[in-house]
């Protein structure tokens, strides 16, 4: 069981849950680490008393020094900062930073030895390679949190290496599942963060509704279980009730179920290999069916975009993930239409070199160039 926690990206979803299970638990949180969301921080740090707290912020985090004078935490800032407090006290790091931003931090993490509980899909979807390569030097232990990939992790315990025939990864379909391209031409950013069965931030909810999620989540599951892509098969589970699992070579299934919640899977990284009670239970009776569907990749691209790049290698994903976070961004400020984010990110994997080997370096460097290129085709 964790017992001292250093907890990035404190103040968003998962951060907040996070918290509850430590609260619950009685776990130490020896650091905080968020954007910046100063007023959040401020309670968060009376309530815990890490040592330090981060705000990736300049700005807020000198508000910060203000507002926690009264307290022993010590405030730092940037990215900088961040990787200074997942190398110090605490025997897990939770990552769930969004975005290639938590990339060095979990970086950070792993040369400092510790158990890398992880939210942040982007470090392994941009960093794969370098992620696993450091893992080996290190000999730390990185544990799933997005639900669908502990989904599997959980499906495989006690299952022998080389039985499975295929993982099994669900997704929601979104807001704007069954719809067609002609539907969805004139959405707003406001339509498309009404999920209909989690509450996630809005870069992630967005992700949902384009299917770009799902694709990010197979790339990390090609990293985080060492299988080929072609033995990965999205599924549309629209209750949200079966997370993901496996198939064996026999044709039995194992798969995790639950509640539409993300505190399971934040608390199993956290306690694993021992499981603690959590309040809420999955009403068999009451569930009545689940749904099953084939993804339309037609309609959204960005599915098959993404499982294109990690087929193709190299930077590719990096491109992919670095041309979403942007278009992204425009589209929440109205900047460009729903259907735009699938081209222009079709278009930034297109235009990103083919190459066998990379460096940390390389992997910033061809995010920023996969961004710039997209705000060049507005």
């Amino acid at each position: 069981m964790t017992e001292k926690l250093i907890l990035l990206g404190s103040t968003g979803s998962i951060g907040k849950q996070a918290l509850d299970i430590a609260r619950k638990e009685k776990i130490e949180i020896t650091a905080l680490a968020a954007g910046k969301n100063v007023e959040l921080m401020e309670a968060q740090v009376r309530e815990f008393k890490p040592e330090f707290a981060v705000m990736n912020d300049i700005n807020a985090a000198n508000e910060l020094k203000i507002s926690i004078a009264d307290t022993k935490t010590k405030v730092l800032c940037g990215t900088d900062g961040i990787c200074e407090v997942a190398q110090g006290k605490g025997d897990t790091v939770l990552n769930a930073i969004v975005g290639i931003a938590g990339l060095k931090p979990t970086m950070s993490a792993i040369s400092a030895k510790k158990t890398l509980a992880l939210a942040n899909k982007e470090s392994l979807v941009t960093g794969g390679e370098l992620v696993k390569k450091a893992l080996k030097v290190s000999g730390s232990m990185m544990l799933p949190v997005d639900s669908e990939h502990s989904a599997i992790f959980q499906s495989l315990q006690g299952v022998r290496e080389g039985d499975v025939s295929r993982i099994l990864l669900t997704a929601s379909g979104g807001p704007f599942f069954g719809k067609r391209k002609d539907e969805l031409k004139n959405v707003t950013a406001v339509d498309a963060l009404k999920h209909p069965n989690w509450d996630m931030g809005a870069k992630i909810t967005i992700d949902s509704a384009t299917l770009m999620n799902k694709g990010l989540e197979v790339i990390e599951a090609v990293h985080l279980f060492d299988v080929p892509v072609e033995k990965i098969d999205v599924i549309i589970q629209r209750e949200s009730i079966i997370h993901s699992g496996v198939e064996l070579i026999d044709g039995a299934m194992i798969v995790q179920m639950g509640v539409p919640d993300m505190k399971l899977p934040i608390q199993y990284a956290l306690s694993y290999p021992a499981r603690l009670p959590l309040s809420d239970h999955l009403d068999l009776i009451g569930l009545s069916k689940l749904t099953f569907y084939k993804p339309d990749t037609d309609t959204f691209r960005c599915l098959d975009i993404c499982i294109d790049a990690i087929k193709r290698g190299g930077l590719k994903p990096t491109a992919a993930n670095g041309a979403n976070e942007k278009a992204v961004e425009l589209f929440l400020n109205g900047e460009i239409s729903f259907l735009q984010i699938a081209d222009l990110v079709e278009a930034a994997v297109n235009n990103q070199k083919d190459c066998h080997s990379f460096t940390l370096d390389d992997v910033f460097m061809a995010d920023k160039m996969a961004r710039e290129f997209v705000v060049s085709q507005i």
